[in-house]
């Protein structure tokens, strides 16, 4: 492959510690996919995020609509509030799109 490439440009003089490099990184790549590193049963354990915790929030919006919120973060109830509210003045816009 290498002198392949050398082919390419015929009066081109090839560095010697330049192909001795690529041909000892294709050689260290290959070995690499060879002999994958071993993997431990508990790889990923006691990180904390096996099962994050979903907190979930049910509103009822002034219109009678039904807001859920769903975080992994808490839902505070001045957040709660907040989204509610904009989401109540979105629905509530006289701009807001309207099909026909």
């Amino acid at each position: 492959m290498l002198a392949a490439a050398g082919a390419l440009q015929p009066g081109h003089q090839r560095s010697p510690s330049r192909v001795r490099a690529a041909r000892e990184a294709m050689l260290r790549e290959y070995a690499r996919t060879q002999s994958p590193q071993e993997t431990r049963e508990d790889a990923g354990s006691g990180d904390g995020l096996d099962e994050p915790e979903i907190h979930r929030v049910e509103m009822e919006l002034p219109d009678g609509g039904q807001l859920v919120l769903t975080d992994i973060e808490n839902i505070t109830p001045e957040r709660a509030e907040k989204t509610a509210d904009h989401i109540a003045r979105i629905l509530n816009s006289k701009e807001r799109d309207r099909q026909s």
